[in-house]
C-alpha cells in the first residue's frame, strides 16, 4: 500500500527471514562466522541461541545461501516429533531411500543413514543437519541426536549437527541427564538484541535494500524504535511497518517519533508516552526531595543562627543592573541537528523589557543542506544538465562526445558501455566508478549531476559549472537511487555468464579471477564455465558483498574489472590494495 508512496520496490520490514535483508551487526556477523567455521572445520554439535525475534532463522537462511559446494544439508523445522520421525526426516532431506516397512525401525534408518554418510565422506563431502526451534526437542529425540554423532571414521565425525533455539535450549542442555550431549557441543553462541546504534543501522539498511536512499525515519523516530522494541529485530520490523503505514495515511514523507509510538501501541495493545515524560517525572521527584531537604536544612540553620544574621540590601527598581539572556528555539525530539537553527540574543533590563532583537546565526546558503542543493538545481536547466553530465563523464574516460544524440550509443563505438541502475550509496561505492546521478528537485524536475568522489559522508558533485563536496544527507532527499556508470568491457560483447557457457568472455573471467588472487595466468586458460569457476565467482561475490549466485552478471563483471583497473583510470576512490 505505502511502497510506491515512499519509492520502495517492496515492503522493507516483512518478518519473513529473507537473507537479502540480513543486517550484519557485530553479533550477527560473529554468529554466522561461528556457524561457517563449524561446518568447515569441526564435527559434533554447534549451538546457536537467542531470544524470540533476534534473527536466528535469518542467520540460518543466510548460512544456507553461503554453504560450500561440498556440503549436503538436512533442515528440520518442526522438532516436535518422535525419534523415528526425526530420523526419517533426515533421511528424506538427504535423499536416502527408506522402505515403507523400515520406517518404524530406528536401526534400519540409522544403518541407511550411516551408509549415506560413508559415501559422502569418500567423495569429500560434508553432511550437516540443522534443527530449528531445538528447545522443543524431547529428551528421547535429543538422545537420538547424540547417538548420531557416534557415526564416525577413526579420524573424523561424519555428521555435523547445528541446534538453533531460544534461551530455553541452554537450560535444557544443562540438565544432568543430557550432560553427555552437552559435552559434545564444540561451539556455542548467543544472539543478543541490537544496540541503539545497530537498531538505527538496521532500519536504514532494510530501507536501502528495498530501494529508498533518503532518510525516512527522523532521528527521534529511530531512538523510539530502539526504546520500544528493545533492539529485537522482529519487533523492529513490525513497528516500522506500522509506522510507515501511519505516515502514508497522513501523507507524510517522514516517520516521526509520535508515529512510532502509535505503531508500537498497536503492536503491544497499550499506549506509550514519550521517554522525556519519564525523565521529567523523575526529575520533579528528585527536585522535590532536594527542595525539602534544603528547605529543612535552611530552616534549621535559621533557627540556630537567627540572632547573628542581617538582611541583605535589595536593589531598587530601575537600578542599572542588567542580565544577558541567550534564547534558542525549543528543542523537539524530531529536530534535524543538521538543519541550521536561528538563535536570538536578547538583552533584558531589570524590568524584564527586551533591549535588542533576534539575530540569525546563519546568513549564507551553501550546499551543506538539501534546500541549498535544490535551489541550485532549480536555477539550472534540466536538459542542459543532462548533456553537461554526459560530456564530463566521458571526458574522464578520454572521450569527446561529438553531439548530444544517444551518448551511450556513441560510447559503445569507443569501447565503453553504459550501465543504468537503481540502488543505494553502497552499490555506487561497490562499483567505484564516476556516476551520473538523477536528482529530482522539489518542483518535480529531473536533473543529471556527475558524481566524481564518494566517501562515507560526503559526495563530490559537479553541478552546473561548480564542483562541490556535499553531505550525503543533503543529496539523499533529492535522489531516488537512479544512476548511470560507464565502464570498459574487456571483451567484444557483454552478457551474463553461467555454468555451461563458453567463449572469450569466460576466458577473460577465469584469467581475471586468477590475476586478482595473484595466481599465474595460464595462456591456455579454458573457455568453458564449469563448477570450479562458479565456486570462484561465488568467493569473489562474497568478498565484495555482491549477490552470491555463482553467475557472473554485468554487475559482477564491472566490480571485477574495477578491482583490476589501472589506478589512473577514473575511480570514485583509490583502493589501497586489491582484495579478492
Amino acid at each position: 500500500m505505502y511502497t510506491s508512496f515512499f519509492g520502495l520496490t517492496e515492503k522493507p520490514f516483512a518478518i519473513t527471514p529473507d537473507p537479502r535483508y540480513l543486517y550484519l551487526s557485530e553479533r550477527h556477523a560473529e554468529a554466522l562466522a561461528h556457524l561457517l567455521y563449524g561446518i568447515n572445520e569441526s564435527g559434533g554439535f554447534i549451538q546457536l541461541t537467542g531470544e524470540v525475534g533476534t534473527g536466528k532463522t535469518t542467520v540460518v537462511r543466510t548460512l544456507l545461501s553461503r554453504l560450500p559446494q561440498h556440503a549436503d544439508v538436512a533442515v528440520i523445522l518442526n522438532p516436535r516429533i518422535s525419534p523415528a520421525e526425526f530420523l526419517l526426516t533426515i533421511c528424506e532431506e538427504l535423499g536416502v531411500s527408506i522402505a515403507v516397512a523400515d520406517r518404524s525401525s530406528v536401526k534400519q534408518m540409522v544403518d541407511a543413514l550411516n551408509r549415506r554418510l560413508l559415501e559422502a565422506h569418500s567423495e569429500g563431502r560434508r553432511v550437516i543437519v540443522i534443527v530449528d526451534e531445538a528447545q522443543n526437542l524431547s529428551a528421547e529425540v535429543l538422545e537420538q541426536v547424540r547417538l548420531l554423532t557416534n557415526l564416525e571414521t577413526p579420524t573424523q565425525k561424519l555428521l555435523q549437527i547445528i541446534l538453533i533455539g531460544q534461551p530455553e535450549l541452554r537450560v535444557l542442555l544443562d540438565r544432568n541427564d543430557l550432560r553427555q550431549l552437552a559435552q559434545r557441543i564444540t561451539g556455542r553462541y548467543h544472539l543478543s538484541p541490537l544496540s541503539n546504534a545497530e537498531t538505527k543501522g538496521y532500519v536504514r539498511h532494510r530501507l536501502r535494500v528495498a530501494g529508498v536512499t533518503a532518510e525516512v525515519f527522523t532521528a527521534g523516530a529511530l531512538a523510539e524504535v530502539h526504546r520500544l522494541s528493545s533492539g529485537i529485530p522482529r519487533v523492529i520490523n513490525v513497528c516500522c511497518d506500522r509506522a510507515l503505514l501511519g505516515a502514508y495515511t497522513q501523507e507524510s514523507r517522514r516517520v516521526t517519533a509520535a508515529l512510532v509510538r502509535r505503531a508500537a501501541g498497536e503492536v503491544y495493545g497499550r499506549r506509550f508516552a514519550p521517554a522525556w515524560i519519564g525523565w521529567l517525572v523523575g526529575g520533579i521527584a528528585i527536585a522535590a526531595l532536594a527542595s525539602l531537604s534544603v528547605g529543612g536544612w535552611a530552616f534549621w540553620l535559621r533557627a540556630l543562627h537567627a540572632p547573628l544574621t542581617a538582611k541583605a540590601p535589595v536593589p531598587a527598581l530601575g537600578s542599572p543592573m542588567r542580565a544577558a539572556v541567550v534564547e534558542a528555539p525549543a528543542a523537539i525530539a524530531d529536530a534535524n541537528p543538521a538543519d541550521p537553527a536561528p538563535a536570538a540574543v536578547t538583552e533584558v533590563g531589570a524590568t524584564g523589557a527586551p533591549l535588542t532583537t533576534a539575530v540569525p546565526l546563519n546568513t549564507e546558503a551553501s550546499l551543506g543542506t538539501s534546500g541549498a542543493l535544490n535551489g541550485l538545481l532549480e536555477a539550472s536547466s534540466a536538459d542542459a544538465s543532462d548533456v553537461t553530465a554526459y560530456r564530463r563523464l566521458f571526458a574522464l574516460w578520454g572521450m569527446t562526445l561529438p553531439d548530444n544524440k544517444d551518448p551511450c550509443g556513441q560510447a559503445s563505438k569507443a569501447g565503453l558501455a553504459c550501465f543504468d541502475q537503481k540502488g543505494s550509496w553502497e552499490e555506487v561505492r561497490m562499483l567505484n566508478r564516476p556516476a551520473i546521478l538523477t536528482l529530482t528537485d522539489q518542483a518535480g524536475h529531473r536533473h543529471r549531476v556527475l558524481l566524481t568522489g564518494l566517501d562515507d559522508r560526503v559526495a563530490t558533485l559537479e553541478v552546473g559549472e561548480r564542483s562541490e563536496q556535499v553531505p550525503l544527507d543533503a543529496v539523499s532527499p533529492l535522489w531516488l537511487g537512479e544512476f548511470t556508470v560507464v565502464w570498459r568491457p574487456k571483451t567484444r560483447r557483454t552478457r551474463d555468464l553461467s555454468v555451461g557457457m563458453s567463449g572469450d568472455e569466460v576466458r577473460w573471467l577465469r584469467r581475471s579471477l586468477n590475476a586478482l588472487r595473484g595466481a599465474a595466468v595460464d595462456p591456455e586458460t579454458g573457455d568453458v564455465f564449469d563448477q570450479d569457476l562458479a565456486s570462484e565467482v561465488q568467493d569473489f561475490q562474497r568478498a565484495h558483498r555482491l549477490n552470491v549466485d555463482g553467475i557472473a552478471g554485468i554487475q559482477t563483471q564491472m566490480v571485477l574489472e574495477t578491482a583490476l583497473a589501472d589506478p589512473d583510470s577514473p575511480l570514485l576512490h583509490k583502493p589501497t590494495a586489491h582484495s579478492g
